[in-house]
């Protein structure tokens, strides 16, 4: 995917549309828990700048990944402080497929990363935690990406991420394999204590941009 931000950057739409799809699905997920069910228009906003500036990024797919979360994140923070509130969460609970196991926290946690379910319970955790599970295994960034998007130092980053999947895991087994405790867990808080919507479906893409057209390229290099 290197190859293909080498080619955007030279005005590639097929390329740019490439990269779109390859990384609006996990930012979705990663502004869900941020901004709730704003995600899609803080995306659309990010992609319109990522569109406006990629020029100006060097470096290989996995920093394009740290780019865009940190221009997502940037979006989603301007956005919170327009409101004046937390971050915070509104995504539907669907049916946890696998249950934590004891003996293998963190694998147990990363086996339900994809569902809503385990979207809703990592609104349980303390915004750190939530941010740096999000960042390393949904954006999939290292450490040091990770602490560049977070601002802080990748050690912290690291332990971040571990008491959060430690934790996830927790509430996972906690809740069972059913969906409806964890709904009952993320309603009763969640970072900015705003109860889950079960009736919002998960979308892949922002509004005016779908999964197969990303926003153009053409005049904003």
């Amino acid at each position: 995917m290197t190859d293909a931000v080498r080619a955007a950057q030279q005005g590639d739409e097929a390329a740019f549309q490439a990269l779109f799809r390859a990384v609006q699905p996990v930012l979705l997920r990663y502004l869900t828990v941020l901004v709730g069910e704003d995600a899609e228009d803080v995306a659309s906003e990010a992609w319109l700048q990522i569109s406006r500036d990629l020029g100006s990024f060097t470096g290989d797919f996995d920093g394009f990944r740290g780019w865009v979360s940190t221009i997502g994140r940037n979006r989603a923070m301007d956005l919170l402080r327009r409101r004046r509130r937390r971050p915070s969460v509104s995504v539907p609970v669907e049916s946890l497929h696998d249950r934590a196991a004891a003996e293998d926290t963190e694998g147990a946690a990363l086996t339900t990363m994809g569902t809503g379910a385990a979207l809703a319970l990592i609104s349980l955790l303390p915004r750190d935690q939530a941010e740096a599970v999000l960042l390393r295994v949904v954006m999939d960034l290292d450490a040091a990406s990770a602490a560049r998007v977070l601002g802080k130092r990748a050690g912290a980053v690291r332990m971040a991420s571990h008491r959060g999947l430690r934790r996830l895991a927790e509430l996972l087994e906690q809740q069972g394999v059913g969906g409806a405790g964890a709904a009952g867990a993320a309603g009763s808080g969640g970072i900015a204590g705003e109860a889950v919507d079960p009736g919002r479906s998960e979308r892949t893409s922002a509004p005016g941009v779908t999964p197969t057209t990303a926003p153009t390229l053409k005049g904003t290099t």
